[in-house]
């Protein structure tokens, strides 16, 4: 019965995918029984028990086939002995209202192993598919002949390339919401803001950590050859970049932040001055009301037939400058 980790197994020769099926056993065997040519062996978040049996198969180090079980790693390069392991973090752009608090940004992992005669890709997240990389590089033999090295190139640039994807739909985002906020009358609730800022440092986590293994990589110490080393010193180039980017977002969001608070402030102020204004108004019927609400036997204009009109007219006169002085001064 096939292991339902393993997604695709092929052996490489000279640039050409072997025909027929493979598991990762007999592939490895065929390869090594021929002297020439790799695996590329394809996992999706295989369990302890699974990537134990790999690695004993490929002569895995433990402590790595234990990283490989387990999503979420730091992105990473590590070696053992002639075996790359090499950690990169997925990122993923989730389709949202900006109006709604949502998840924005989902990140998965893809670790890769690459030795002399083998490359495995243990894949964590259901948005981190390698099948185009695969095939767009058994498309271009000339790059495969190159060896695991170049699929760990290839896998870096489309890792890298998802950034670039993800980072362009995040800043349309953080342009709308900027947008918004800077747009007199207009108001927005600050959650989203700061659930887009949340899903920016989330993808900061994702992104910016891989600097590291991606110089480290195009290091002469490392057993990858001079043109891979070329090619993956384009894709740090490139990452450079995103980093850059993803650092603007949260400069922008912090700011954005500062101003939805600032602009609530002036809203409050303005909302506070209205009901002052109001409850000034109400005070003075209400004084002169209360007045004469008083039970003394003796009061001024009790007794006049004019003094309920007169009563009525003041409150009236006084209500009215009260409304004109407050207009002037912008309180209504």
């Amino acid at each position: 019965m096939p292991d339902p980790a393993v997604v695709d197994c092929a052996v490489y020769v000279d640039g050409e995918r072997l025909p027929g099926s493979f598991g990762p056993d007999s592939a490895l065997a065929e390869v090594r029984e021929r002297g020439s040519g790799f695996v590329w062996l394809g996992l999706h978040e295989p369990d302890e028990r699974q990537m134990a049996e790999i690695a004993e198969m490929y002569g895995l180090h433990p402590l790595a086939a234990e990283d490989a079980a387990r999503p979420r790693q730091r992105p990473k390069l590590e070696r053992y002995d002639d075996t790359l392991v090499v950690v990169m973090r997925t990122v993923a752009y989730m389709e949202h209202d900006m109006h709604t608090v949502s998840e924005i940004v989902l990140t998965g992992q893809i670790l890769v192993f690459v030795a002399g005669d083998f490359v495995i890709a243990v894949r964590h997240g259901d948005h981190t598919g390698l099948s185009g990389v695969r095939r767009e590089l058994e498309a271009d033999p000339d790059r495969l002949r190159r060896g695991p090295g170049a699929v760990l190139h290839a896998i870096a640039d489309y890792v890298v390339d998802s950034y670039i994807d993800v980072a362009q739909a995040v800043e349309q985002d953080v342009d709308a919401m900027e947008e918004e906020i800077f747009t007199p009358g207009t108001t927005m609730a600050i959650e989203p803001i700061y659930q887009l800022k949340r899903e920016v440092v989330e993808m900061r986590r994702a992104v910016a950590p891989f600097a590291l293994p991606l110089q480290m990589l195009i290091q002469k110490e490392m057993p990858l050859p001079k043109e891979v080393r070329r090619y993956l010193r384009d894709v740090a180039d490139h990452h450079t970049v995103v980093t850059e980017q993803i650092t603007i977002f949260d400069e922008s969001l912090s700011a954005m932040i500062s101003a939805a608070l600032a602009k609530t402030a002036v809203q409050q102020n303005t909302d506070m001055r209205k009901i002052s204004a109001l409850i000034a108004m109400g005070a003075v019927p209400t004084m002169i009301a209360g007045i004469y609400g008083m039970n003394f036997e003796h009061m001024p204009e009790l007794q006049q037939v004019w003094g309920y009109p007169v009563v009525l007219t003041v409150m009236v006169v006084l209500c009215a400058g009260l409304l004109i002085l407050f207009r002037r001064s912008k309180w209504l």
